[in-house]
């Protein structure tokens, strides 16, 4: 399944690689041509994992380039970014993960941010093993066969049992109450950032060692390695609304945007765009891939992209328009 869209990406990457910018400056759909509507500014929230960063990158640089705004992004967390909408000093989070409490404090009560819509992105979190461990132990994935595996994911830090790797501590997890309420022979050890779980099962499936850790998509790694994602029990509307009880896997996420309530009611071409930008799981990590894998810069990353998706980047933009 993950065949096809390794060569999409690397085809993409080729493909746009040999483009020379003469080739594209003479399309009317990719002139950078005066906006027929002033812009001012808008300031992007920059959650930390590269996914994130791809749905930044390509909003700041039509932003920019094709809108003429003024774009400040600013790198926080995703409490931060709820209280910089509450603030004035973040306009909009391009890529919210759940978090209903919050929508309930700041959408439905102090009324200070709105819903502005879907990304289009599909968010699954859980457990995964690279796909060794799956071929060598058949019945890994399902959880209620971890105890016996226990052993092979003892690490120094994990205290004599099973080590679950998580990345960085500001990510949603329910990871040590699942540990704790499934009975499990295992300790939660956080690797400290997406790059280092990235780094992990790299080296895991490289080196066919154990692990088994928090991951989730849409993940550019997964163009590259086909992560098996563990069965935790089946999650149920209402099984982790207390966090010190969760005894089930974590929701499928409709991933979506939230805005100021100002930035929206003032309108414009940005927030028009913010409204309008929707993509895939594959579009995302294929940006994003540029970004981590092929270290271009978010705007060249951003650049790429747009110029060969002018259909899709020329629907946002119309619609972007008065």
């Amino acid at each position: 399944m993950q065949a096809p869209r390794i060569a999409l990406a690397l085809t993409l990457v080729l493909t746009i690689a040999g483009c020379g910018s003469g080739s594209t400056s003479s399309s009317p759909r990719s002139s950078s041509a005066a906006p027929t509507e002033p812009c001012d500014s808008i300031t992007i929230a920059v959650n930390p994992w590269v996914g994130y960063e791809a749905n930044a990158a390509v909003i700041a640089h039509l932003a920019e380039k094709r809108l003429g705004c003024k774009v400040t992004k600013k790198e926080v967390d995703e409490q931060t970014a709820w209280q910089g909408l509450d603030s004035g000093e973040i306009d909009v989070i391009l890529e919210n993960w759940g978090h209903e409490d919050l929508k309930q404090k700041y959408i439905d009560e102090k009324r200070t941010a709105v819903r502005v819509g879907p990304t289009g992105n599909k968010g699954v979190i859980g457990w995964y093993v690279p796909p060794w461990m799956k071929k060598t132990y058949p019945d890994i994935t399902n959880w209620q066969n971890l105890n016996k595996y226990a052993d092979l994911f003892k690490t120094a830090q994990s205290e004599g049992k099973g080590q679950v790797l998580d990345g960085d501590p500001s990510f949603v997890t329910n990871d040590e109450a699942l540990v704790k309420n499934l009975g499990l022979n295992y300790k939660v050890v956080y690797a400290g950032s997406e790059l280092a779980s990235i780094k992990a099962f790299r080296q895991a499936e490289e080196k066919k060692t154990p692990l088994i850790g928090y991951f989730f998509e849409p993940q550019w790694l997964h163009l590259d390695i086909e992560l098996v994602k563990i069965d935790l029990p089946e999650y149920t509307a209402g099984c982790d609304t207390d966090a010190a009880k969760v005894a089930c896997d974590y929701p499928r996420y409709e991933l979506d945007k939230i805005a100021s309530k100002k930035f929206m009611d003032k309108g414009g071409p940005a927030a028009r765009l913010i409204q309008n930008f929707q993509w895939s799981n594959d579009e995302q990590d294929t940006v994003a891939s540029f970004i981590a894998k092929y270290k271009m810069s978010a705007d060249e990353a951003a650049k790429r992209w747009v110029e060969a998706n002018p259909d899709r980047v020329e629907d946002w933009l119309t619609k972007a328009k008065p």
